[in-house]
């Protein structure tokens, strides 16, 4: 039986010899076609060049040689191709491409019989040239199958060489030995060329069983990919359009208690408004997550790092989540911090806001602290909590989507699972570096290294306030197409002192600028019949010839619909809308058209 193997293997390996030069033989003639009308050009130029009374008739059957010989060369690929090339063809097949490539060199080779005696220096010059050149291109297409590129360039150049030294002229004997020397230097390019494309192919050989092996398990793993993107595209989808079917009511709610509150209410009436503002608010973080997480997935989050005071993000974040804590009976301490880091204020916020979220929400007893250390140049940003604590093995599990240890029953108070996900995503964003360490029921550090800055900053922007806000006094149109939002936002703004046009598409928003042009525009993104907010600000824009102020309002989530909001550089607010937001930027933008 051992004796038996080694003639199998020889057979085996003949037949993949064979199937190699099959492929390299097939490669050759796929390459022909390439070069079939450039050379027929190229020899009658040549023809029309060097035509005289001497070698006109020699010169005009050297040209339908050329042609003829070129139409032969594709017309038998082509029907090798077609039919494809039987293992017993193949030793056939390579006498006849080294016949056929060896007739077309003699033809090339003997324009130099034919004109290089009677043709002027410019002449000579011109035929040695383009020979040269149709060696070298003839390399690149014919080294697939080496003894025909070698048949080739021994009859094309050697018939020059030859024809050169019989001119008996010095000068030309050095070209001859030139293009000797090119030969060679040709001969070797083929040669590696060959190889190159003999072990691309061999490759490819030498994988057909192991593609065969994985080809079961590739299916399986491709079906088990598609339904797992299925499954995550019908996610995404399902919370983009929840989430954009709950902000429209939810932004209107939010405009209408911003009037309500400013309006005359008695204590029991304000206790009632204020838990109803308190379970919107709720309502908003939740969305505001969603969003975070859909923005980061969209891709239109961009790091704009600046030098700034971290305490001053300490002290808004303290003045936000110290009460939450306090109601949980939780001490919350924030020691005062002078450091100056480089990033990203808003995107550190973002971080920082969903660590103690977490931190107070998985804490029962105790508290927690936001701690600085300067540690080996850079600034430890840390949060410490009493709560129930993550084992080890879960540390990699809590980073994850829609992931919560202890929270089986999807508690809405516990959130949504998104908020690690969100930070670790943002650190990566940021270039920084997160560490955990945790203990169960002891609690647990977030540490995030943030690089210092020497900076001197001299004071922070502070959050805009809707206290005693002066009346703005400009005419706004309002583009929505839910009439409960236009109501709200319309309230709103009268409040504030503007006066209100209120369109649900482009036609009424088209129709309302012509009896009075606005001061500025609020738009939503999404209108019906597939109408953008973006394109009716800028139909409105070209009707005045002037760049009115506008703000685009969208409640999408979707990754698609948030690249195109943020492609059409407008400013962009997300539903539910904070009535301190929009103020601030209302004030912003009149302020700078004015």
């Amino acid at each position: 039986m051992p004796q038996a193997s080694p003639p199998i293997d020889n057979k085996i390996r003949t037949e993949l010899q064979l199937e190699l030069q099959r492929e390299l033989q097939l490669l050759l003639m796929r390459n022909l076609g390439s070069s079939m009308l450039p050379g027929i050009l190229v020899a009658l130029v040549l023809f029309f060049t060097l035509k005289n009374e001497q070698n006109i008739v020699a010169l005009s059957l050297w040209c339908i040689a050329v042609t003829l010989s070129k139409l032969i060369d594709v017309y038998d690929a082509k029907r090798f191709i077609r039919q494809g090339i039987l293992i017993t063809q193949i030793k056939q097949v390579q006498k006849r491409l080294m016949l056929l490539h060896a007739i077309d060199g003699a033809v090339w080779g003997a324009l130099a019989w034919i004109s290089l005696h009677t043709a002027s220096t410019a002449g000579s010059v011109l035929i040695l040239a383009v020979l040269a050149g149709i060696a070298a291109n003839s390399m690149s297409i014919l080294s697939p199958v080496l003894p025909a590129f070698a048949l080739f360039l021994l009859f094309e150049l050697g018939s020059m060489v030859y024809a050169v030294i019989t001119l008996n002229d010095p000068a030309y004997w050095a070209i001859g030995i030139a293009v000797g020397m090119y030969a060679i230097t040709l001969m070797g390019q083929a040669y590696n060329t060959s190889r190159t494309a003999r072990a691309s192919i061999q490759l490819r050989f030498d994988n057909l069983e192991l593609i065969e092996q994985l080809s079961l398990a590739t299916k399986q793993a491709e079906q088990a990919q598609l339904a797992a993107e299925a499954a995550n595209a019908e996610k995404s989808r399902f919370l983009a359009a929840a989430s954009h079917d709950l902000r429209q009511p939810i932004h209107a709610q939010g405009l209408f208690l911003e009037v309500l509150q400013a309006s005359e209410l008695n204590e029991t009436q304000r206790h009632l408004v204020n838990n109803i503002c308190s379970a919107a608010d709720a309502t908003t973080e939740m969305l505001h997550t969603l969003l975070d997480y859909s923005r980061i997935e969209a891709g239109v989050i961009e790091a704009q790092p600046r030098p700034f005071r971290l305490q001053h993000l300490l002290s808004k974040i303290e003045n936000e989540f110290a009460p939450q804590a306090m109601h949980k009976g939780l001490i919350y301490r924030s020691p005062e911090t002078h450091y100056v880091v480089h990033s990203d204020p808003s995107l550190v916020e973002l971080i920082l806001r969903n660590l103690v979220t977490n931190a107070i929400r998985y804490t029962q007893h105790g508290g927690l602290l936001i701690s600085t250390r300067k540690i080996q140049g850079q600034l430890s940003l840390e949060v410490w909590d009493t709560g129930i604590g993550i084992d080890k093995i879960h540390f990699e599990e809590i980073f994850k989507e829609f992931q919560q240890l202890g929270n089986s029953e999807r508690d809405r108070q516990k959130g949504l699972g998104l908020g690690l996900s969100i930070v670790q995503k943002m650190t990566h964003l940021l270039g920084l570096e997160l560490t955990l360490a945790s203990r169960p029921n002891r609690g647990s550090v977030f540490k995030l290294r943030l690089p210092l800055s020497f900076v001197t900053i001299l004071e922070e922007e502070s959050s805009p306030k809707l206290i005693n806000t002066p009346q703005l006094h400009a005419r706004i149109l309002v583009i929505d197409d839910d009439e409960t939002v236009r109501q709200a936002m319309s309230a709103l703004l009268r409040g504030w002192g503007c006066e209100c046009d209120l369109a649900s598409s482009m036609e009424e928003a088209l129709l309302l600028t012509s009896k009075a042009k606005p001061n500025l525009i609020i738009s939503d993104y999404r209108l019906r019949e597939h109408s953008k907010g973006s394109e009716v600000i800028l139909a409105i824009r070209s009707k005045f010839a002037e760049t009115i102020p506008a703000i685009l309002v969208t409640g999408d989530t979707a990754p698609v619909r948030l690249r195109e909001a943020s492609a059409s550089a407008l400013p962009l607010l997300h539903k539910p809308v904070s009535p301190s937001k929009l103020y601030a930027q209302l004030v912003l933008m009149l302020k700078n058209n004015s």
